[in-house]
């Protein structure tokens, strides 16, 4: 069954890969800037929040808590969105699923893929605008960012999988997820450095969607990886995966009766 869910992956990997594209261009249809338009509300954000908070929180270095705040809000927005975008995924497919012999791992690949699309959009004009700001930042990507990049890649795929199938079953789920989303990023140190949280800074060994965000930030900005957590993380993600998609195969028959 894994295997098969593989092949089927592979061989339909241009259809997923063309609707989520063609999702990306229905978003900013009639445009001018198109797909720009992500990058520019994420540098706007940025800017804001930059100011606000850095005067809150009596920032010395603007310039370096910019870029701390924008990258670490770009991977924010990546997993926030595939995760309470995961409730009603198949609910939206619905007669998809109902009416096609397409597999349900096809809207899963779909999902993932406008997922990694609007965060490459987001994220390459706000690097580039960084980039003015500390040139080294480039360096450190190329250099320093491939694993946890992977990891990011590899946990919004198959996370929301298992929050899209518990959602089936329990729809309180999706009312849950709203709030818990919030509560995680209030407590991860977004806005804010880890060392603001004084005592209570061992919070974040619990978060599990900050030892995702925080890697990979670090790398791009400080040009530093820890190779035993980043790999450890990797095992687990690809444990995660491995689970997701069982459980998505098993679930695949009774899916039509459920929605």
């Amino acid at each position: 069954m894994l295997l098969d869910s593989l092949k089927f992956a592979l061989k339909t990997r241009r259809a997923w890969w063309y609707t989520a594209t063609s999702r990306s261009r229905a978003r900013f249809a009639r445009t001018t800037l198109g797909s720009f338009w992500l990058g520019f509300s994420n540098l706007l954000s940025i800017l804001t929040l930059g100011i606000v908070y850095g005067t809150v929180f009596s920032v010395k270095d603007f310039r370096a808590y910019f870029i701390y705040l924008g990258i670490g809000l770009v991977i924010w927005n990546t997993l926030s969105s595939s995760i309470s975008n995961a409730p009603q995924l198949f609910a939206h497919n619905s007669s998809n699923i109902k009416n096609m012999s397409l597999k349900p791992i096809f809207y899963t690949l779909e999902e993932w893929s406008f997922q990694i699309q609007t965060f490459g959009q987001s994220f390459i004009l706000v690097f580039l605008v960084f980039i003015f700001l500390k040139f080294s930042l480039l360096l450190n990507l190329l250099f320093y960012s491939w694993i946890p990049l992977l990891n990011l890649i590899i946990f919004i795929y198959w996370f929301p999988i298992i929050i899209c199938l518990v959602s089936i079953r329990y729809t309180d789920i999706a009312q849950l997820v709203p709030i818990v989303l919030q509560l995680l990023f209030l407590t991860s140190p977004i806005l804010y450095r880890k060392e603001s949280l004084g005592e209570i800074a061992w919070i974040t060994n619990f978060n599990f969607l900050y030892q995702i965000l925080d890697p990979l930030r670090v790398s791009i900005i400080d040009g530093y990886l820890n190779y035993q957590n980043s790999f450890l993380v990797l095992s687990f993600n690809f444990i995660g995966l491995l689970i997701s998609i069982l459980l998505l195969n098993s679930e695949s028959k009774r899916l039509p009766f459920l929605l």
